[in-house]
């Protein structure tokens, strides 16, 4: 049987998306005070001031809610990286200068780093949407780092995902207390080379 696709949602009117800002902002504050636990749908409606079937209609769970919670701190990260870029001279150093900047962010309020982190451990396919928006947000923080004039290789892209994979990964060893500031640095300033060895090779001056 042929899969039917589901149609693109309609873009939300200015107040429907006041009304999201306030369930995220909702649920990155309660995941701030108490972690994963903390974040209660019936308590997230309230302290956002929208009615319960109005806050599932927008999330249909925790999760989605959590993941969504984890993308708009991504964006907001992403913003202020654009408006202060690494400085240093290497594309490596800074998509690890990037990271690190970002870890720290989080790192200032583990336990909503928890709770987010947390709900992209538990995420099932029914949350994909969500959680492939977080991997395109993190791509693009990393892709903006590196500087690229042009489209990346796939080369490029590969060593991108593997950034990520680890970038994920120490946060999640950190957050379990099995890993230090110090170690997650030299993991992400290793893993971060990879781009210079997926840089193309400079043309020599006697190719047409």
């Amino acid at each position: 049987m042929t899969a039917v696709a589901k149609p693109a949602p309609l873009p939300l009117t200015e107040r429907q998306e006041a009304r999201r800002r306030r369930i995220l902002h909702a649920s990155a504050q309660l995941a701030g005070r108490g972690g994963f636990d903390a974040v209660q749908m019936r308590e997230v409606a309230e302290v956002s001031q929208v009615a319960l079937g109005t806050l599932y209609r927008y999330f249909p769970s925790k999760v989605h809610l959590l993941v969504a919670t984890m993308q708009d701190q991504l964006q907001q990260m992403h913003e202020t990286l654009r408006k202060r870029p690494p400085t240093e001279p290497e594309p490596a150093a800074r998509v690890a200068q990037t990271l690190m900047r970002a870890f720290r962010a989080l790192q200032r309020e583990p336990q909503l780093a928890d709770a987010m982190v947390r709900a992209l451990t538990f995420a099932d396919r029914s949350v994909s949407p969500e959680v492939d928006a977080v991997s395109r947000l993190t791509t693009a923080i990393i892709l903006d780092a590196m500087g690229l004039t042009g489209t990346p290789t796939p080369d490029q892209l590969s060593a991108v995902r593997v950034i990520e994979h680890t970038w994920h990964s120490a946060l999640v060893t950190w957050l379990s207390g099995r890993a230090s500031i110090a170690q997650v640095k030299v993991d992400i300033d290793t893993v971060c080379r990879l781009i210079d060895l997926t840089a193309p090779a400079p043309r020599r001056g006697g190719d047409a």
